[in-house]
């Protein structure tokens, strides 16, 4: 002890001597530099684990590239130029926007001047990829009925539930019917599933993440949430992590263009609040392995959302009809929230989905409550405070017009209609479709042409396809628009494809440029801007 004294002693001393001849100032600010340094380091170290190298590097390379003198005003120009392109001759009508009351109403002319704005839009009677999901006219059938039954309930406002005690009932009758197509009634499930209606599955995807956010905060005092989804997973999970702010692990598709459990896992720590499956994801039309995800979720004491805002009101029905569907709702052991749109293939009017929750324990958390307010106590349910009570009525309305064996008679046509288009892919030379779609979307690529140069032709003709990326790639998601008119589309298809290979190359006025250059451009972050701008410049 008393050695190990001596030797404390003379290192001190001889620190001390070294130091002797030093600024004090400069003793005093070494270590708080050290300090930065170590944060800079540790902050580096993050964002290249977060990114990967290349990002990073690809990202400091172009910061370093627009300090160069007149390079950033290229690059500017050229941005204005495709975001000019994206516009698509919009700029002109937005030059002869109103931008003031009119002097002087007129009640006589405002429904005549709406149909003469409405005859501009483009024609979406089944030549758009998804869009609408009910067949027929806007002025008879079932697009009749709904229409009026939101007219019925348009002035009412579920937020008022002691005044519109007809709304609130409808409501909750439309989230327990979804609910026992979702696995409420088997055992498995624990006989609490809950929710409420949105405005669409993006609000609903949001309410589960935040949900999800607060329930683990509670239940593991989680402050520093992260979330694990599938790089197919929607983009409507960044808006939420944007929001809420929460960290995204995004994990490549495995072979399958399927959620990698095994990279789940990998991604998985004591920040980790939820992962998310899809059924099926909006790409390419395939059903994560729920199952194995839930099992992980069960493993780890985290929160699994499942997407069925797609799938919600085809997989249920698929099923019943005998076709090959994986387990996806609460039956399954580990999902704690499902999104589901009715306003997709529940053939409700447009804003309209709900988020459901395996007990009431989780939903609890998705409610906000406000005790100080002067204007007295406040709660509410969702994001929005008040609420069309019109589209609540024209959701339930939909639902049990149809019933149980409209759902099945549609779900089957649907079905049909996409495996022949899927067959009918398959037989075009230089097509292939992505992975084995489970449901309505059928995901297409080319080893022979330029896909989106197919797009270009494929618009040309009136249709109107997703394109997607990674790999460059289109879809067409099978509506009831659709199953009259498949054969048609099918052969423009072919077609299409005919002429991009005689004439390769892009078509005045195309998209193709733009999709492929964005595709391969290796800085996301110029792309990143280029989407803000043109959001920017189109209102």
């Amino acid at each position: 002890m008393e050695a190990a004294a001596e030797l404390a002693q003379r290192l001190r001393a001889a620190a001390n001597d070294r130091l002797a001849g030093q600024e004090p100032l400069l003793l005093v600010a070494a270590p708080l530099l050290a300090l930065l340094a170590a944060r800079a380091v540790h902050a580096a170290a993050a964002d290249v684990a977060d990114r990967g190298l290349r990002t990073v590097l690809i990202t400091l390379a172009m910061a370093t590239v627009k300090l160069v003198p007149g390079v950033s005003g290229y690059i500017a120009a050229e941005k204005s130029k495709v975001v000019e392109q994206l516009q698509s001759g919009s700029a002109s009508a937005k030059k002869n926007l109103r931008t003031e009351l009119p002097a002087v109403g007129d009640p006589d002319g405002v429904i005549g001047e709406l149909q003469a704005l409405k005859d501009k839009d483009v024609r979406w009677q089944g030549k758009c990829s998804g869009t609408v999901y009910i067949a027929g006219s806007e002025s008879e059938g079932h697009f009749s009925l709904i229409n009026k039954a939101y007219s019925m309930f348009s002035h009412t406002n579920p937020l008022h539930q002691d005044v519109f005690k007809s709304v609130a009932q409808l409501e909750a009758e439309v989230v327990a019917m979804t609910a026992a197509l979702l696995g409420s009634k088997e055992k498995a499930s624990g006989g609490q599933i809950c929710g409420n209606m949105t405005s669409g599955g993006t609000e609903s995807i949001l309410l589960a993440v935040k949900t999800s956010r607060d329930y683990m905060q509670s239940k593991k005092g989680i402050t520093k949430p992260e979330m694990i989804i599938a790089e197919s997973a929607h983009s409507a999970y960044d808006k939420a992590a944007q929001y809420f702010n929460i960290k995204v692990r995004r994990v490549p598709v495995n072979k399958e263009f399927l959620a990698d459990v095994k990279g789940f896992k990998r991604c998985i720590n004591g920040n980790t609040i939820m992962m998310v499956g899809s059924a099926p994801g909006f790409p390419h039309g395939l059903i994560d392995p729920i199952e194995e995800l839930g099992e992980l979720a069960s493993q780890y004491g985290i929160c699994l959302h499942v997407d069925l805002c797609l799938g919600g009101f085809v997989l249920p029905f698929a099923h019943k009809l005998g076709y090959p569907i994986p387990p996806f709702d609460f039956s399954v052991k580990g999902v704690t929230s499902i999104s589901t749109d009715v306003h997709k293939y529940g053939l409700a009017p447009k804003g309209t989905s709900t988020v459901l929750y395996r007990n009431h324990e989780i939903r609890k958390h998705q409610f906000v409550a406000v005790t100080e307010w002067t204007g007295g106590l406040y709660i509410s349910p969702t994001m929005a405070g008040s609420r069309p009570g019109g589209l609540v009525a024209g959701a339930w309305a939909a639902m049990m017009s149809l019933g149980l064996n409209g759902y099945l008679e549609s779900t089957g046509k649907i079905m049909e209609v996409s495996k022949k288009i899927q067959k009918g892919i398959d037989d075009i030379s230089g097509l292939f479709v992505i992975g084995k779609p489970d449901m309505t979307v059928v995901a297409f690529g080319s080893d022979a042409v330029d896909i989106f140069e197919v797009n270009d032709i494929m618009s040309s003709k009136g249709w109107h396809l997703n394109a997607l990326q990674r790999p460059n790639s289109l879809h067409i998601c099978v509506t009831l628009q659709h199953t009259a008119i498949y054969e048609e589309f099918l052969k423009d298809l072919e077609d299409s494809v005919n002429t991009v290979k005689a004439n390769p190359g892009p078509i005045s006025g195309g998209m193709a440029p733009i999709y492929g250059a964005a595709g391969k451009m290796p800085d996301r972050g110029t792309v990143k801007e280029l989407l803000v701008e043109f959001m920017d410049s189109s209102c």
